[in-house]
């Protein structure tokens, strides 16, 4: 197999494509909002909110949405990824070619593009950012899955590398278009860990971090002399905004007031309650649904308790995701009928597999041995069913939508007990496994591949599975460059994690964004995260 893409024949199909399909929300797309406010002009800062700060500012070692918004903007990508059809298209990388047995992928690189230090864009700079990613190990919660197996990468000339893989890696092309793999500095990655995440990165991005302040900012200026944007992008050149201020602010209710008063520009992580009152005020909501994971209820399966199938399938039988849904989220959002979400390459419908049965649950408890309590927990050699349930407050659905599902198993007898952590905690949790359930566990990606990052033992494994057959169905998938062969490989390996209750999901999220009539231009990328190069205020 080979695939060489050029730019310019697709530039202007794309971007009206993805204008027309990206936006769902109450006032159409950002490039629809606010007709009469003239031409784009360039200047001025936009101020947005967000709900938390992950502690870090490197794109190589961080997951959260909160802190990408932001840090996607300092970094470029080899390749980009169309959000309306899922294909890579050219950015740092002008053209690539992938071997037959998707071991090796060759880029030939623009030969004009710098980083915001004045260093070039070169064939060994791809190779240092390749060979410093495997040696973050766990801290790279994205990157790492991406490239495993990582042989090396040979610099063929000035402006070719070539990234070779132990295996067939069909998953890698689709990789290179996220900001996990966002190329940084040959100084940069050369660094620590604890440096690149307390000073941040030097980037060839549209903006330059300027200031960060850990749990309260996250400052970006515009890129003076930036031109070799993704074909993608509506404006070539430089970003339209002088600079983009970053704020945290954890209540949902003071990130949407203060777009309403004017002290923002664009809010973050909304729910249903805020909706009413910012369209009243003439706030426009933009919505995006996740690729990738659905955000679950993860179990950890080492536990004592949740080693038993049938408590973990008790737990999945008494979730009422549609009443979590209308409840909580945003208007809009759909109950999880699977592992990934339904905009996500090779997804599978197991909705029959998830349907509320609360007198199945209860069954499957009797079988297991857990008997119905005076306080109606249930008890099994004198041990309690309680689980111990870890939480973020990155939104303010997170703790309403949590609540619910506590109420929700409370009656068929299973006890969860909340614990909110902050955000900056969770890589220590992961490599502790100091917890029974885990609030979250969505990953945005537009690829099926996303499975292995969470699932395979070989992985970060943050929920403990044991070795089992998905493992080598993940694996499997990950080395078939065949699409049509790959399929009912991710098929199966959805099936296993969603019959066996390895966790249990809940919905599918959607970024939704309350943007003040002020704002234009304001997209998406692929992993429904924003673009905010062609963003521009009136």
């Amino acid at each position: 197999m080979s695939s060489v893409v050029r730019s310019k024949s697709i530039r202007c199909a794309v971007v009206s494509a993805a204008a027309v399909t990206l936006f769902t929300g109450a006032c159409g797309t950002g490039g629809d909002r606010g007709g009469d406010a003239g031409p784009p002009r360039s200047g001025g800062t936009l101020r947005f909110s967000v709900a938390s700060d992950a502690g870090c500012v490197d794109p190589q070692q961080v997951g959260s949405s909160d802190t990408l918004y932001s840090l996607r903007e300092t970094v470029d990508s080899l390749t980009d990824q169309d959000p309306a059809t899922g294909r890579p298209v050219p950015w740092l990388a002008q053209s690539w070619e992938v071997s037959p047995d998707a071991k090796s992928f060759t880029f030939r690189l623009r030969s004009d593009v710098t980083f915001s230090d004045g260093t070039p864009l070169n064939a060994q700079v791809v190779k240092a950012n390749f060979d410093a990613i495997p040696k973050l190990g766990a801290l790279a919660i994205l990157s790492k899955g991406y490239v495993t197996g990582y042989v090396g990468t040979e610099v063929i000339d000035e402006h070719t590398a070539k990234v070779t893989f132990e295996q067939p890696n069909a998953q890698f092309l689709q990789a290179t278009s996220t900001a996990a793999l966002g190329l940084i500095s040959t100084a940069d990655a050369a660094k620590t860990p604890q440096q690149r995440c307390s000073d941040g990165v030097i980037g060839s991005g549209p903006f330059v971090l300027s200031k960060y302040v850990p749990n309260q900012s996250i400052t970006i200026t515009k890129r003076v002399g930036y031109g070799w944007g993704s074909p993608l992008w509506s404006k070539q050149g430089e970003a339209y905004l002088d600079s983009i201020e970053f704020t945290v602010i954890p209540e949902s209710g003071v990130r949407a007031g203060s777009v309403q008063s004017g002290q923002l520009d664009v809010a973050t992580g909304l729910g249903r309650a805020d909706e009413a009152g910012l369209k009243a005020s003439g706030i426009s909501l933009l919505t995006r649904s996740h690729p990738g994971a659905v955000f679950n209820l993860g179990l950890n399966n080492s536990r004592p308790i949740l080693r038993d199938a049938q408590v973990r399938k008790a737990i999945q039988a008494a979730v009422d995701r549609r009443q979590v849904v209308e409840a909580v989220f945003a208007s809009g959002t759909v109950p999880a009928t699977g592992i990934l979400s339904h905009t996500t390459p090779g997804y599978t419908d197991l909705s029959a597999d998830l349907a509320l049965d609360v007198a199945r649950s209860k069954s499957l408890l009797d079988a297991a041995g857990w008997q119905v309590g005076s306080d109606g927990i249930r008890r099994k050699d004198g041990t309690r069913l309680s689980l111990t349930v870890v939480w973020f407050n990155n939104s303010q659905n997170t703790r309403a939508a949590l609540e619910l599902v506590q109420q929700q198993l409370k009656v068929v007898g299973v006890e969860l007990q909340l614990q909110e952590l902050q955000v900056t905690q969770f890589p220590a949790l992961l490599g502790s496994g100091d917890f029974d359930g885990l609030w979250g566990g969505d990953l945005s990606r537009a690829d099926p591949d996303c499975l292995r990052t969470l699932y395979s033992t070989q992985q970060v494994n943050a929920y403990r599975l044991p070795p089992s057959e998905l493992d080598g169905l993940l694996t499997a998938q990950a080395a078939e460059a065949d699409p049509v062969k790959r399929a009912p490989l991710v098929e199966q390996a959805q099936q296993l994690v969603v019959r066996n209750a390895y966790v249990i999901p809940v919905v599918e999220l959607e970024t939704v964004l309350a943007a003040a009539p002020t704002v234009h231009g304001l997209t998406f990328e692929s992993s429904s995260r924003t673009r905010l190069h062609d963003t521009w205020r009136s």
